[in-house]
């Protein structure tokens, strides 16, 4: 089987847009137009400290070991298997959330096809999330084909058409000589990094455009992955970035300062943006389109880690219950088990006093786990050009082995601020007293703690289990 999914596998386009439907969304623009033209300056920040060289490190271990696995797979070849475990354990926990959260944008997005005022219905939204949740796992089932139809077209309705749109619209908006909501000036491109709250963003924006190292897990169902995998990252970063920067660019030209503040997500911001042109009736349409986005951005993400858990447990770490894989190679059961968690996640919507804050600690937990995770990867790309310098790589970042202590340590080092800057709460925490930062700091910090502990107790158990299967064995030989 999987030697067919190779013969016919996905080319350069494909394996882009899936990168675009995995990094990239639309419902960003509007947190990041907030900050006007020093968007420019804290995406271009992010996309060199970290953004490119996450690309570009995934790009040469994707070339140099094309084998199912991902970041599993490379943090095992450089510090062996227990804390490639690790690494892929704090990427797929990260996913069970961040899959309720993004859902609770798609229920809002139908909403508005239908009735705005479903939003703020709680069942409404609840019974969106699971149905949309147990939608995007079970199409996964269907194999690698058709998950990959679905995030490339994701991709194209849901993300790179409405941004585009918003880029139109701007361009319009200029030629009926209307000014400009955030007059340019010099001074506007750059932020004051004393403040905390700068460096707070400047964090939350790498969080925001994270992901290239997810597709590494396809690349045996690639055509040529060796020459294809890098080409698509570089197209894929290039469409990202320059869609993150004029989007937001975009809705602050047009929507005054206070309306983007108001205006709670993209979906307003698109509605506020019709208003102005009066083509409100696009409305429903635009939601529709970022509706699809949004749910094919987790179908992409339903099955990418866990195509890592997949091969943890194949190596013998994880019960032989879970290496099961369907007649398309799809590890159902490891599916069934997220969409399970996720599905009880998505119960503290009933229990938050707003939908919008229900996933919001949450949110800020996985953050920290991710950026764990990235610490792992940067790593063992650097030890790797030491370790494994026999290996070929088809790509390879450029100035040999100072090249990739440049590239992967700056990665590494902005990596290690996000996760101290995550310890530091925000300003309505702060509001709440020393009660409520002590407490979110030690939910931050024990969580961590615990969702490291579990694959390295599960991996200790089942090294201990199989000494004890290599000595009783022995003594029966004796």
């Amino acid at each position: 089987m999987s030697s067919i999914i190779r013969k016919s596998g996905m080319g350069v386009f494909t394996l882009a847009m899936l990168n675009v439907a995995a990094v990239l969304s639309i419902r960003n623009l509007p947190s990041q137009a907030e900050y006007g033209w020093s968007i420019i300056f804290y995406i271009t920040a992010a996309s060199i400290c970290f953004f490119l060289p996450s690309a570009l490190v995934s790009a040469e271990l994707a070339s140099a070991w094309p084998q199912d696995g991902g970041v599993y797979l490379w943090v095992k070849e450089a510090f062996g298997p227990k804390w490639g475990f690790v690494a892929i354990a704090m990427q797929w926990v990260e996913n069970l959330p961040w899959f309720p959260a993004v859902l609770t944008f798609v229920a809002s997005a139908i909403a508005y096809v239908f009735d705005p005022k479903l939003a703020s219905s709680r069942w409404f939204v609840f019974l969106v999330v699971i149905v949309s949740l147990w939608m995007a796992t079970f199409l996964n089932f269907r194999g690698m084909k058709l998950s990959a139809f679905l995030s490339s077209s994701g991709a194209i309705a849901g993300t790179l058409i409405p941004g585009v749109l918003i880029i139109l619209l701007m361009l319009a908006f200029f030629i009926m000589g209307k000014p400009s909501s955030i007059p340019f000036s010099a001074g506007a491109l750059v932020p004051n990094l004393d403040n905390m709250n700068q460096i707070m963003l400047l964090s939350g924006m790498m969080v925001a455009i994270s992901g290239m190292e997810m597709s590494a897990v396809h690349v045996t169902d690639v055509q040529e992955p060796k020459k294809n995998f890098p080409r698509a990252v570089f197209i894929s970063c290039a469409v990202i970035i320059l869609l993150s920067i004029l989007g937001s660019l975009g809705i602050a030209v047009v929507i005054p300062e206070n309306d983007i503040s108001l205006a709670a997500g993209a979906l307003q911001a698109f509605d506020k943006m019709f208003q102005i042109f009066h083509i409100r009736w696009m409305t429903p349409i635009i939601s529709f389109l970022l509706a699809y986005g949004a749910l094919t951005m987790v179908v992409t993400w339903v099955l990418g880690p866990s195509k890592g858990v997949l091969e943890v447990a194949r190596e013998g770490y994880l019960p032989e219950y879970w290496q099961h894989r369907n007649e398309n190679g799809m590890p159902t059961r490891i599916l069934i088990l997220q969409a399970s968690i996720s599905s009880v996640l998505s119960l503290v919507i009933f229990f938050m006093p707003t939908i919008s804050g229900a996933f919001w600690i949450m949110s800020a937990l996985t953050a920290q786990l991710y950026m764990i995770m990235y610490l792992f990867m940067f790593a063992a790309a650097i030890k790797l050009r030491y370790s494994r310098a026999d290996v070929p790589r088809p790509y390879q970042i450029p100035g040999g082995k100072a090249g990739m202590w440049i590239v992967a340590g700056i990665a590494f080092l902005t990596s290690l601020l996000a996760i101290a800057v995550g310890f530091i709460p925000t300003g309505n925490v702060r509001a709440e007293g020393t009660h409520a930062v002590i407490l979110y700091i030690a939910f931050l910090l024990f969580g961590s703690l615990f969702f490291m502990a579990v694959p390295l107790i599960l991996y200790h158990w089942y090294e201990e289990k199989r000494r004890k299967e290599l000595s009783g064995s022995g003594s029966n030989v004796s």
